[in-house]
């Protein structure tokens, strides 16, 4: 499940979600929904191979991860996790949720 939002001064961003409706991944801005509606078909998955998961710990002790495409540019990010357990388990929905996508013409 996905949604596309747009935020103050003309910015869009998407967000996957789990069946219950709680975000997974919330993506960066981008300029126009069409921008953000291209990078969210980079998720699809016959182009899953060239999706990176970054994993992090921030300052507080805190597990997160990014999404990057293939150019390795971050498409999304995480919220935060209170073990890293918390986290795998994120990323293995995620990439459930990136194989339930519509084709891209549906997007």
């Amino acid at each position: 499940m996905y949604e596309i939002r747009k935020e103050k001064e003309n910015r869009f961003r998407f967000l996957l979600k789990t069946r219950q409706g709680r975000t997974l991944l919330n993506s960066v801005d981008f300029p126009s929904e069409e921008e953000a509606r291209a990078s969210l078909r980079e998720l699809l998955p016959e182009t899953k191979r060239h999706i990176r998961v970054e994993r992090k710990t921030d300052y507080n002790g805190k597990f997160l991860f990014n999404l990057r495409d293939k150019k390795g540019k971050v498409v999304g990010k995480s919220g935060l996790f209170s073990s890293e357990a918390g986290m795998e388990n994120g990323i293995k929905h995620l990439i459930k949720r990136m194989q339930d996508l519509p084709p891209g013409e549906e997007l």
